[in-house]
């Protein structure tokens, strides 16, 4: 009958990876159909013919080269310790034969394999080439996609390179965990950087407004599917590309003014242009859409149920060498069929005309005053959330949206980042961080606290140009 080979794995440092990922189906290293990574594998023209089942890797490290009893040079013997067994039942000679010729190759192929799928779990994001797309995935559920540095340096050069690639046509941003697409940026983080002297929020800021104007300028069609929360960051992520799918699960707001900072990842270019004055709403007072109204908004451009979004993600996968057009059509279809939520009025319809006309003034004090004289329930609302909200970061941002209405993207990020920078050094920024993340009072003490006591030379010091520091593209 057939023969028992026993090849050996030798990892060459203590990284450990867990049982449960390590196991590898035997056929897939030797055949890539066999599995469903396309890089995985060498053809052999010998076939495998196992007698019990299909033998698999099992074992706690990380493979670098490959050993076998039968012929294959080896370049140290393996010490027990850190051995893992891989078991060929019943191989074909030939088929052995054809093998172990290449056994090295092979065994820097399953190297890349196990370092790919060894932090599965745990890496904050993933990258993938799947169909004709390339997938990426923000993958911190437990902190709700979290945006960190590492993530945005991860993720920037692959668009870049999936951009050039000529058998990646699309590009599809998903979340993982099911709560939240990306619910911002680690703003805790960035507060303890900045009081340590560290430069974080130089280079996060710097590099994640760089990938916000790639995602806008990208030349294959780009899928935010944003599941769950949209916040910051994550809003940064998707708003700026060309399709942007919500569901009955979206939650998107940007309430930035709450913590002592404003609206920022390109908020001053597509806020005011929603639709009247709702990005100034949205901007001012952190209102959170939800569901359909994402969409009717202007946010998304499609509305799909959750229930439905894998199937697809699958549908787009499996398009040939798709035009935008082709994709279009494919999310259209989608969201034509969608009747959830479909018959609820939109949440902020009935007050758009009182939005409309109190969000129209030149300044923040006199918006408070359009909502004190319209005097309705809705109004009195605002103004008390409005009221909680740091006066300096107010003013901030009405200037950012308004002078960002008439402003490119790449020149609404430049002014941006100055207002990061200078935020960073001010007040309230890290005095919202600490009633807000840290001590969760939800009472910070801004400084000023009145509005009046904002004055134009304050807020011109927030736009003021950083010379060579400035955010170059």
């Amino acid at each position: 009958m057939g023969q028992q080979f026993v090849w050996r794995l030798q990892s060459s440092d203590a990284r450990a990876i867990r049982p449960e990922e390590s196991s590898i189906p035997a056929a897939a290293l030797l055949s890539p159909s066999s599995y469903s990574r396309p890089c995985f594998g060498v053809p052999v023209r010998a076939p495998l013919v196992p007698s019990s089942g299909d033998p698999v890797i099992q074992g706690p490290e990380e493979a670098f080269y490959l050993w076998a009893k039968m012929g294959v040079k080896r370049r140290r013997r393996p010490s027990k310790s850190s051995v893992v067994k891989v078991s060929f039942i019943g191989m074909n000679i030939a088929a052995f034969k054809a093998f172990r010729f290449s056994s090295i190759r092979r065994a820097s192929v399953i190297l890349q394999h196990l370092r790919m799928s060894k932090h599965t779990e745990t890496a904050e994001v993933l990258l993938e080439r799947r169909g004709c797309a390339g997938v990426i995935t923000l993958n911190r559920p437990k902190l709700l996609n979290a945006l960190s540095l590492n993530m945005i340096r991860q993720i920037y050069p692959q668009l870049k390179k999936w951009e050039r690639d000529p058998d990646t046509f699309l590009i599809i941003i998903k979340g993982a965990g099911g709560k939240a697409f990306c619910a911002g940026g680690d703003i805790k983080a960035l507060s303890e950087a900045k009081k340590a002297g560290q430069t974080l929020s130089q280079d996060l800021f710097r590099e994640e407004y760089i990938l916000n104007n790639a995602i806008a300028s990208c030349q294959k069609p780009y899928v935010a599917l944003i599941d769950g929360i949209t916040m910051g960051g994550g809003v940064g992520l998707s708003v700026h590309g060309q399709f942007r799918v919500a569901t009955e699960r979206s939650l998107f707001a940007m309430p930035e003014t709450g913590i002592g900072l404003f609206p920022d990842v390109g908020g001053g270019y597509f806020l005011p242009r929603l639709q009247g004055k709702l990005g100034y709403f949205l901007a001012l007072t952190g209102f959170r859409l939800k569901g359909r109204d994402v969409h009717r908004a202007g946010i998304a451009t499609h509305f799909v149920d959750s229930e439905k979004l894998h199937v697809l993600e699958e549908e787009l996968l499996a398009l040939k060498s798709p035009s935008a057009e082709d994709v279009a059509g494919v999310l259209e279809s989608y969201h034509a069929k969608s009747k959830m939520g479909q018959d609820k009025s939109i949440i902020f319809e009935e007050h758009m005309d009182k939005i409309n006309s109190c969000f129209s003034a030149n300044t923040v004090e006199q918006i408070l005053e359009n909502l004190r004289q319209d005097g309705s329930p809705f109004a009195m609302e605002q103004i008390k959330v409005i009221n909680k909200m740091s006066p300096t970061s107010l003013k901030i941002t009405l200037r950012q949206l308004m002078e960002g209405s008439t402003k490119t993207l790449q020149e609404v990020l430049t002014m941006e980042y100055r207002l990061t920078q200078a935020c960073m050094e001010g007040h309230d920024f890290h005095e919202g961080v600490r009633a807000v993340l840290i001590d969760k009072d939800q009472t910070p003490k801004w400084k000023p606290a009145d509005l009046k006591d904002v004055t134009d030379e304050d807020l011109n010091s927030y736009f003021k140009s950083l010379g060579s520091r400035d955010l170059k593209f």
